[in-house]
């Protein structure tokens, strides 16, 4: 298989470094599906995806119950709005960078937001889209800090409905895996 077919790449951005080096070397080494004159296919493209977490989780803490038996789910507006308008004000700059490596590469670009899990969100968008390949940064956690967050990359690779390909590493022995036994002999 060789990857000029690729009619839709997802590319998910946390604004990590890792992922914007995985959407570099995404730009760099796969070729999109061209739209002929005389085709039925439209031209390949990147899905830039990130995904915010809700509000409650990236808060990471709740503002507490009111003492001495008053309600212990309580929702402090303000409290959320905030958080709300700093997951934007994050977002817009992620997909502003991201935007930006893309210009540099003059690549078909579309981009989309979506809020929840990100691994569980990732592998909706991949359904969703019909996508071809999905292309991921890796954070290199130790096997400690793993277990307890878990792995995005690990998730995707076990349940996204494409082919993944995990990149790591920004030196110079840089290294990719390809978790799929259809994309072994592609041409990068």
């Amino acid at each position: 298989m060789t990857t000029e077919k690729l009619g839709c790449v997802i590319v998910a951005v946390d604004g990590s470094e890792e992922s914007m080096y995985a959407l570099r070397w995404a730009l760099d080494n796969l070729k999109l599906r061209s739209s002929a004159p005389d085709s039925t296919e439209t031209a390949g493209y990147f899905l830039i995806l990130h995904v915010q977490s809700p509000p409650s989780i990236a808060a990471g803490l709740n503002p507490g119950a009111i003492p001495f038996g008053g309600p212990t789910d309580l929702e402090v507006p303000a409290f959320t709005a905030a958080i709300e308008a700093h997951q934007k004000r994050i977002t817009e700059a992620v997909l502003e960078h991201a935007l930006q490596i893309c210009s540099e590469k003059n690549a078909n670009v579309k981009t989309q937001v979506v809020v929840g899990d990100p691994k569980e969100k990732i592998c909706e968008a991949v359904e969703n889209s019909g996508a071809d390949l999905l292309v991921m940064g890796c954070r290199s956690y130790g096997p400690i800090k793993r277990m307890f967050l878990g792995s995005v990359s690990n998730y995707c690779t076990n349940h996204a409905q494409c082919p993944v390909v995990i990149v790591k590493g920004k030196d110079t022995s840089v290294s990719y895996e390809v978790l799929c036994p259809s994309l072994t002999n592609a041409v990068f």
